[in-house]
């Protein structure tokens, strides 16, 4: 019973940090001007916006709109997500796209497909350097929780964000980023 509760309050803590991060984030959009929206971020391929209608698309999307946005991309998760997140990134403001993370700070919204675990795969432990989390079990891998959050989507990360035996297998060379 006391694992289940210190599960909880860890899940209780965890929740209320991605909810600060939501806020802060939408607070940082709010101060970038047109031509920083329009900057490449790290997720390569895509700009600002289009990482921040990504961000907030399980916010925005039912189940149904996922689902058939999902069959149109011929079951390819990633296709789908790119061509939604573009999709959105253009028909919605900037001022809305910072909205959505704000006004959703608190959803209770995952990563699909079995969340971090899934995404990263099995025997790696991954351990915020920022703040008290980690997840996972096997070889730790350290790194800020952003980035950690980043590598949940799928995303690969320059070489040196991150710090462990398996960091090789989630990130890519400078000269590539």
């Amino acid at each position: 019973m006391q694992n289940a509760t210190a599960r909880r309050g860890k899940s209780v803590d965890v929740r209320a940090a991605i909810a600060a991060e939501r806020r802060e984030l939408a607070d940082l959009f709010d101060t970038l001007r047109t031509d920083q929206w329009n900057e490449q971020s790290l997720c390569v391929g895509w700009r600002v916006r289009d990482v921040a209608a990504h961000m907030s698309m399980g916010f925005r999307l039912s189940l149904p709109a996922i689902l058939g946005q999902l069959t149109k991309a011929r079951g390819n998760l990633h296709r789908m997500t790119d061509r939604v997140a573009r999709r959105d990134s253009a028909a919605h403001s900037s001022t809305t796209l910072a909205a959505f993370l704000r006004d959703n700070a608190h959803h209770p919204w995952t990563p699909p497909v079995g969340g971090l675990t899934a995404a990263l795969g099995h025997g790696v432990q991954l351990c915020a350097e920022d703040l008290d989390w980690s997840y996972g079990s096997g070889s730790p891998m350290f790194g800020a929780a952003q980035d950690l959050l980043l590598l949940a989507y799928g995303r690969r990360l320059p070489d040196g964000r991150l710090r462990g035996e398996p960091s090789s297998r989630f990130t890519r060379p400078a000269k590539d980023a």
